[in-house]
Formats: structure tokens, C-alpha cells, sequence
């Protein structure tokens, strides 16, 4: 019956009742008996109730495919909704009249295939994200995973967006490694250049995308900058190293050149060299200034030098020797005798002594010579203010022994200011005196000794003075009571003859000697010009 059915040729549609009545005519000929057709006719319609049943079953088959079609897609679809973070695109309707299953299955799918089509780019975006953040790890920390796994549960935005701060996190890291770098590699090449060194050897044995011909990107690993940090350190202790080898190569230098009076022509060329004496390590930047090859010739500068100084070693120790007389010259110091310097000349040219050993006792005494002078700078300074203190009492004395100091003339008022200041200046001796032989006292008993001044104790120069002082002023005070008298003679010769004795012949009183303002001459320390006379810095 099917073939008939499907045979495009016959185009004869066919019934049931047709073939019924055919089947009929049939049994007719035959002659089938009713109990035969009977059976036969309840076989056709069991025969019939199993194709209606297959029917049934596959038409239920595919409506429950056609459900789970559904199903499944609304499942998948809910799935992508939420892995993006999204809400779901289809609700289903509990309304039987909203549509056939294939409706609402072509509803489905092409949201389905939108939403697929969707998470497919956005995988494809989470991709390149961490590909970029395995890429920059991989050179910031040095190793990292290979197989990039994308979550595919978690592809929302918000993730997303988690992902792009931790890329953008990462890409702030390596460029401020990448700034890092560059500072270390700088700072590296400024150490080569002082140092006299091959920069791209250096940096190239430290890393070799570092050499400058690799082409590639900079390593920038944690590894590769302790590196590039322990190259520069390891630099900086060679450069510290050279650095106080050729200050004290130049320190040797400047003594030979103030020893030897070396000519300032001859300093120019190594004035690089002692223009940095005192420099700290970060202050020396001009290349090759501490090559090996430049301390190599600064060197051999010293070692002429010294070769040098040997053949002058005669005129050094002379020249140092008048150093230390002037300096005691001075400071009011008288030397030390020392048999070996007062010989050290003619033991030099006989070979009997060595040169470098007198001169090094001569410089031994210098710096002894200006420790103490150092120590004494104050008491010298007040010894100078009371012997110009003396000085202008002197002055004083002599001006107030002149009758004709007040009368008119040129210059007059100059002088007269002068005598005012000399006046205040002598009422203040006496605090000045008693200052000065405070701090000597103090200074003595610090440093257990005499303090000297051109070999004569200063307590007993300041001792004598207030000595010298006291007689002066019971001398003045013995004028005073001699002129007192003189008067009370005057005043009864008056009552007695009535007539005044001429003041210019007071020949009732014998005159006394006029005293000194140096008191005893033949003293070595007096109030004027003979205590002047003391050598002076």
C-alpha cells in the first residue's frame, strides 16, 4: 500500500474503503468463508492499530525530542547567561496556547546561537586578557604557565574587568621595572665611564638583552635587577676603592709639590687629580678620572716625585727648619735644641744619617709646635691687648708729663682723643690683667707646664708688672703728699710775711727725683718703653 502511495507514476490516491470493497471481490472468487473473513478483517485492524500505535509512539518520541530540544537549549541558554553575568533571554510560557514546540524551538535557537556566537568572543577576549598577563608576568617574574585556562564559568563582566585592573596592575609594574632598569643601567654606565670601562661588556655580562645588539626586550625579572644591583654595588666599591687610592696618591702629591715649591706649571696637568682630594664618591663623575691606566700615570707622578725629593732632601730639611723657627718666632716659643737637626746637614752629604728620618723628627715637631699654638692662640691674643694696653700707658705718662700739652695748636684735639682713650684703656688693666693671668693659670694647670712667652714665664712677667704698678702708684701718691705739704708751707709764709713765694723757686722743699714710667731700668719687664721692647708676633 505504500508503494502505491509513493509511486509518482499512478498519482491514484487510495482509500481505505477502496481496497476494503476490492479485498472484498476478492474473498468473493475465492469464496472465503465468513469465519475466514472474520479473521482476516481482525487481523487488518490489529495490523492496523500497530502502524497507528508506531505512529503514536514516534509521533510521542519526537514531540519529547522536540521538549528536551527545548529544555536542553534553555538549560544551555541559562548556562551562558550566567557564566556572562547576565540575565536569562528566554522565559518560557506556561501558556499551552503561546505556540507549537517547533515555535517555540525556532524562538530558542537563534538566541541560543546569539548567545553562543557572544561567549565565543568574550572567551576569545578573556583569552587575549590573560595571554597579555601571562606574557608580562612570564618577564616580570621570570616563569609562568604555558596553557592559559579560561574559566568557563566565570566569563561576567565583572571578572572581566577584575582581569583588566590586575593587566593594567601588571603593565604599571613593568613599566616601572622597565624605569628601574634604565635607572640601573644608567647609574652602571656612569660608573663605567669613570672607571675607564667597557659599558656594553658590563651590561651584557649582567644579561644579554642588555648588550644593545640583541634587539629584544630588556630583561626585567626580579633575578636580573638584584643582578644589575649587586654589578652596581660591586662598581661603586671599585670606584670607592680607586677613588681613596688616588686621594691619598694626591694628598702625597701636594705635600711633595708645598715641600718641593713645585711650579704651578707643572701642577697644572694633575690639577684633576687634586681638585678632588676632599670629593665624596658621588661627586667624581668625569670619565676615565679613575681608569687604571690614570692611576697608573698619577703613580708614576709620585714615585718621580719622590725620586725627586730624595736629591732636595737637604734643602727640605733647611726649608722645614725655618718653618719651625718662624712658627715659634710667632707664637713667643723658643725651639728645642735638637743635635740631630743642628747636625742633619752635614749628616745628609756624609751619608751617615738618614734625610727622611730628620725630616720626618722636624715635622713631628711642627705639628707638636702648632698643637700647643694652638692652645696658647688666646692667651696671645689677651697678651697682645695688654702690651698695647702697656704701650698706651706709656704714652699716657709721658703725654702727662708734657706742660705744654694743652696748648693750642695743630693736631690738638687728636691728641687730646687719644689721651681720653688711653685713660679708659688703663682703668681697664686691672680686669685685664686679672683675666689673663686666670686663663694662664688654667692653661698651666691643664697642661702641667710653665706657659713661656720668649722664654720668660708669663705669671711672672704679669707678677712684676702689678709689682712695678704698686711702686708707681706709691710714688704718685708720695708726690701728692709732698706737693700737699708744699702748699701748707706756701699758705703759713703768706700769714707770716704777707707775701707769696714765686712757684717757679720753691726753695723750701727739696725736689725729688721724677720716677720712671719704666721703674727700674735695668729690669727685663717694666711699665713702658723698656717692657715694649719684648719681641712682638
Amino acid at each position: 500500500m505504500s508503494n502505491v502511495q509513493s509511486d509518482p507514476l499512478l498519482k491514484v490516491e487510495t482509500t481505505c474503503g477502496t481496497l476494503l470493497y476490492e479485498l472484498q471481490i476478492i474473498w468473493n472468487e475465492v469464496g472465503e468463508t465468513d469465519t475466514d473473513r472474520d479473521r482476516m478483517l481482525l487481523e487488518l485492524e490489529q495490523e492496523c492499530l500497530e502502524v497507528y500505535r508506531r505512529k503514536v509512539d514516534q509521533a510521542n518520541r519526537n514531540r519529547a525530542q522536540l521538549r528536551q530540544a527545548i529544555a536542553d537549549s534553555e538549560a544551555e541558554l541559562a548556562v551562558i547567561c550566567s557564566s556572562m553575568g547576565e540575565r536569562p533571554v528566554h522565559i518560557r510560557q506556561a501558556d499551552q496556547n503561546a505556540g507549537s514546540l517547533k515555535e517555540e524551538l525556532g524562538r530558542i535557537l537563534p538566541q541560543l546561537e546569539e548567545m553562543r556566537k557572544r561567549k565565543l568572543d568574550r572567551r576569545k577576549h578573556f583569552h587575549e586578557i590573560l595571554e597579555d598577563i601571562r606574557k608580562i608576568s612570564s618577564e616580570i617574574y621570570g616563569s609562568a604557565d604555558h596553557n592559559i585556562f579560561v574559566d568557563e564559568a566565570d566569563l561576567s563582566l565583572r571578572r572581566l574587568e577584575e582581569l583588566h585592573r590586575q593587566l593594567h596592575e601588571l603593565e604599571k609594574e613593568k613599566s616601572d621595572r622597565l624605569k628601574q632598569v634604565q635607572q640601573h643601567l644608567d647609574t652602571l654606565n656612569a660608573l663605567c665611564l669613570v672607571l675607564g670601562m667597557d659599558f656594553k661588556h658590563t651590561a651584557s655580562e649582567v644579561h644579554t638583552s642588555f648588550g644593545g645588539d640583541s634587539g629584544g626586550p630588556r630583561d626585567i625579572s626580579n633575578q636580573t635587577i638584584q643582578l644589575l644591583a649587586t654589578a652596581i654595588n660591586k662598581l661603586r666599591e671599585v670606584k670607592i676603592h680607586r677613588m681613596q687610592k688616588l686621594q691619598d696618591l694626591a694628598t702625597t702629591m701636594l705635600e711633595l709639590w708645598n715641600l718641593m715649591d713645585t711650579p704651578v706649571e707643572e701642577q697644572q696637568e694633575f690639577q684633576n687629580v687634586t681638585c678632588n682630594i676632599a670629593a665624596s664618591e658621588h661627586e667624581i663623575t668625569e670619565p676615565n678620572t679613575l681608569s687604571v691606566d690614570f692611576i697608573k700615570h698619577v703613580e708614576a707622578e709620585v714615585t718621580r716625585l719622590e725620586q725627586f725629593k730624595s736629591s732636595k732632601m737637604k734643602e727640605l730639611v733647611l726649608k722645614k727648619r725655618s718653618e719651625l723657627e718662624e712658627i715659634c718666632r710667632k707664637m713667643h716659643m723658643i725651639p728645642e735644641a735638637d743635635a740631630a737637626i743642628e747636625y742633619a746637614v752635614v749628616a745628609i752629604e756624609s751619608g751617615n744619617l738618614d734625610p727622611a728620618s730628620i725630616l720626618e723628627q722636624i715635622e713631628l715637631q711642627i705639628a707638636n709646635i702648632k698643637e700647643e699654638a694652638f692652645s696658647r692662640k688666646e692667651i696671645l691674643e689677651k697678651v697682645e691687648k695688654w702690651l698695647n694696653a702697656c704701650e698706651e700707658e706709656s704714652w699716657l705718662e709721658e703725654y702727662n708729663r708734657d706742660d705744654n700739652r694743652y696748648n693750642a695748636g695743630r693736631g690738638t684735639h687728636l691728641i687730646l682723643k687719644r689721651a681720653e682713650k688711653a685713660r679708659s684703656l688703663v682703668n681697664k688693666m686691672p680686669g685685664m690683667l686679672e683675666a689673663l693671668a686666670s686663663k694662664t693659670m688654667s692653661w698651666e694647670k691643664e697642661r702641667g707646664a710653665e706657659f713661656l712667652y720668649d722664654g720668660i714665664r708669663l705669671l711672672s712677667m704679669l707678677e712684676e708688672y702689678n709689682i712695678l704698678r704698686q711702686e708707681k702708684e706709691e710714688e704718685r701718691r708720695r708726690q701728692r703728699d709732698q706737693k700737699k705739704l708744699q702748699g701748707q708751707l706756701i699758705a703759713e709764709q703768706e700769714v707770716l710775711y704777707g707775701s707769696k713765694p714765686s712757684p717757679s723757686k720753691p726753695q723750701s722743699v727739696k725736689k725729688t727725683p721724677r720716677v720712671s714710667t719704666g721703674g727700674a731700668s735695668n729690669r727685663r719687664l717694666s711699665l713702658g718703653g723698656t717692657m715694649l721692647q719684648t719681641p712682638r708676633p
